[in-house]
This record gives structure tokens, C-alpha cells and sequence, in this order.
């Protein structure tokens, strides 16, 4: 199956960056804390997500979807992050099954599922964690054995972002025991909600990424068409969902930057309000190079999130950008959330500010997409493989 081209690359959509930022500081803000604290669903930010066509922001136009160009998806997504982390979940991993579906499905596939997940009819989600398989994909118990014209799904999946709300899944399982490599014995399916043998266990209670759920889902001889086996060749599922995962490391990255760039901000204007001996805080050294370091890693994330971005939107390998922004990214966001806390001093350690909830939401960036020990090994493997050294007789 061969992968359709990507709209042509166009310029960064500024003006959608724009309504996105207007958007969230007058429907997000206003509420985040409240229904954040009380663990509440944001309906209504997901329903206005809908009205700026945000669900089908990497579908192609011939399905109804904006088309954007990953660097205006990541800044959208910074600008989302900005407001409240757990907005992005909803759309986030719904993005990803759109991209995995855009580029492997066949047509009838796209067909079928890309416009209502365009329209937000559909709501996705990629339901490939595992309790025991994690970043160890390989590790995958989850099976789909042949059954008739389709497939039964018997496993579990873990920590399913829209795992309640959403119908639409792309689902990593293991088709063959035979296999010569653990990679070539996982396929992906496009599963719905609707028939027996699909059960959501539980939501899983968070320390942050609060308001949004994260279940625990069930299998028992769940039946699949095999018209949904994805590209409709088993064993491609691994390439297929580490493809779509590059656009969910930028995705994360993209929100590591506006999760530290809220921090940054609330402590910069704080700085210039709370005063100590005499002057504001911002005005004592300690805290100006607080504020110096904060600064230059923000800006050093999202060049790295933009680098990787626009990597992808030329179609080629972007395997290594995308971890080290992710890496880089995450990182910075729970260190400018714990230098803000600081800066904030006991206020900061109150539920009266959103500091608190920054610090709290930081640390899932730093595991979901991929843990950032697995970033480094990615990192790593590839830089030696792109620079082998070679030996006198010319031999790696």
C-alpha cells in the first residue's frame, strides 16, 4: 500500500494559531482550574475544539480536515498546553490515529473513518499500552486470532486516553506466534465500540493530567472485521504505530514547551509583584538567572519541536529530531514548573494558582509518548548509525 502524498507544505497559519490562543484564553482559563481540581470532563472545550475543526487538523482537505502542517499543529498544540495540559489529551492521541489510519489504511479505510474523525463524530484513540508492555512494545499479550472474515481480540490495554468517550481505536495486537521477529508478529486494527467483548474496566485515578480519562480497557473474543486489519496486511502494525508515534513525540514535546511556557510566564509576572527586602523579587540576582535559564531552555525546546516538525512536513525520517525534542522539551517543562513553584514560594505550593498544577502535570510528559530513557537510546542508536566510523581497510 502505497502512503498518499501529504497536502503540499504551506506556510505556518498564524492567524489559526491566533483564534486557537483567543480560544483558550476565553474558554479555557476561565475554567481550568476548577474543573481540574474537581477531576471534571471539559466538554464543552472539547465541543469548541470541534468548531475550529481542531479533530481533523492532520486529515487532508478530500476529507474534510484542515490539512496543517505539523509545525502549525505543534503550535497549536503549545498554545493548548499553555491553557491546560489535559485539554490536549482528547485531541492529541485522536490525532495520532488519524495520521496512522491517513497513511497506512487502504481507501476504503480513509473513507470510512477519516471523515468522522475529521468532524469529531467520531472520537479516536490508540490503544497499545499494555500493563506489562509499555516502551517494550515487543512485550505486546494482546492477540487477534482468525475467526471467519474477520479477527477475535482477546487482551487488555492501559492508560487509553478517550478510552470512555472515544469509539474509534487503532489497536496493536499480536497476529502470529511464528513470526521470525517480534515486530513482524503485530498488526493494527481500526476497532468501534458497539459489539460484545469490548469492555472499559476502569479510569485510572492521576497525580495530573487531570479531567481527562485514562481506562483500562477489555477484550473477550472481541470480533473485528478484517476489512479493519490496517493496510490489510498482517504484521506491519509495529512500522505503522511507530510512525504514527514521531507525530505524538512532537505532539508532547509541543506541549512540554506550553506547559513550561505557563510556568515561565505566571513566574515572571509574580516576580514583578511580590517584593522582599525592599524591592521586587525580580530584581535580586538569584532570581534573574532563574528567569535567564527558564527563558533560554523555552526557546531551545520549541527549536527543537519546530526542527522536528518541519522534518516531518518534508516526509522524511524524523525518528531522532522528534526524541530529542521530546527529550529536550519535557525535561525543560518539570524543571521551569519546579523553578516557578520556588519562585512562587508557598503561594505556589497552594491550590490558590495553577503552579501547582503545572508541577503536577509535568511528569507524564516525561513518560508518555515513550519514556525519556527510551529518547535517549533512540537518540543514541541513531547518531551511531549515521556515523559509523570505518576501519584502515575501509570496513565498519
Amino acid at each position: 500500500m502505497n502512503m498518499p502524498a501529504p497536502d503540499k507544505q504551506a506556510p505556518v497559519d498564524h492567524a489559526l494559531i491566533d483564534r486557537v490562543r483567543q480560544f483558550v484564553k476565553d474558554e479555557v482559563l476561565p475554567v481550568a482550574t476548577r474543573l481540574e481540581h474537581a477531576d471534571e470532563y471539559p466538554a464543552q472545550i472539547v465541543e469548541g475544539f470541534k468548531r475550529l475543526g481542531l479533530f481533523g487538523c492532520n486529515v487532508p482537505r478530500e476529507f474534510g480536515g484542515l490539512g496543517l502542517d505539523y509545525t502549525t499543529f505543534a503550535a497549536i498544540i503549545e498554545e493548548l498546553a499553555r491553557g491546560w495540559m489535559s485539554i490536549v489529551g482528547p485531541l492529541g492521541t485522536h490525532s495520532v490515529i488519524c495520521d496512522i489510519i491517513h497513511r497506512f489504511g487502504t481507501d476504503e479505510q480513509r473513507r470510512t473513518f477519516l471523515p468522522g474523525l475529521t468532524s469529531g463524530a467520531r472520537r479516536g484513540g490508540l490503544a497499545l499500552t499494555e500493563a506489562d508492555a509499555g516502551t517494550d512494545v515487543k512485550r505486546l499479550r494482546t492477540t487477534a486470532t482468525r475467526h471467519g472474515d474477520g479477527y477475535l481480540i482477546n487482551g487488555s490495554k492501559m492508560w487509553i486516553t478517550n478510552g470512555k468517550r472515544g469509539d474509534t481505536f487503532v489497536l496493536a495486537a499480536k497476529t502470529s506466534a511464528k513470526a521470525k521477529s517480534p515486530h513482524q508478529a503485530i498488526s493494527a486494527f481500526v476497532i468501534e465500540k458497539g459489539g460484545p467483548g469490548f469492555r472499559v474496566v476502569r479510569e485510572i485515578d492521576t497525580l495530573g493530567y487531570r479531567g481527562v480519562e485514562n481506562c483500562e480497557l477489555a477484550f473477550e473474543n472481541f470480533f473485528v472485521p478484517a476489512a479493519n486489519l490496517i493496510g490489510g496486511v498482517e504484521g506491519s502494525g509495529f512500522k505503522q504505530i511507530m510512525t504514527g508515534l514521531e507525530s505524538e513525540r512532537i505532539n508532547v514535546a509541543a506541549r512540554g514547551v506550553g506547559v513550561a511556557r505557563a510556568a515561565f510566564e505566571d513566574a515572571l509576572a509574580y516576580s514583578q509583584k511580590r517584593e522582599t527586602f525592599g524591592k521586587p523579587i525580580c530584581e535580586h540576582q538569584t532570581i534573574q538567572i532563574k528567569l535567564a535559564e527558564m527563558a533560554t531552555r523555552i526557546e531551545a525546546s520549541r527549536l527543537l519541536v519546530v526542527s522536528a516538525a518541519q522534518k516531518k512536513d518534508r516526509g522524511e525520517r524524523c525518528d531522532l529530531e522528534a526524541a530529542m525534542a521530546k527529550l529536550f522539551a519535557t525535561e525543560t517543562a518539570q524543571f521551569v514548573a519546579l523553578e516557578s513553584l520556588r519562585i512562587h514560594g508557598g503561594a505556589g505550593y497552594s491550590t490558590d494558582l495553577p503552579v501547582e498544577r503545572y508541577y503536577r502535570d509535568a511528569p507524564l510528559l516525561m513518560i508518555g509518548g515513550g519514556t525519556n530513557e527510551l529518547q535517549h537510546l533512540i537518540i543514541a542508536r541513531r547518531l551511531l548509525a549515521q556515523h559509523p566510523i570505518q576501519s584502515e581497510d575501509g570496513l565498519v
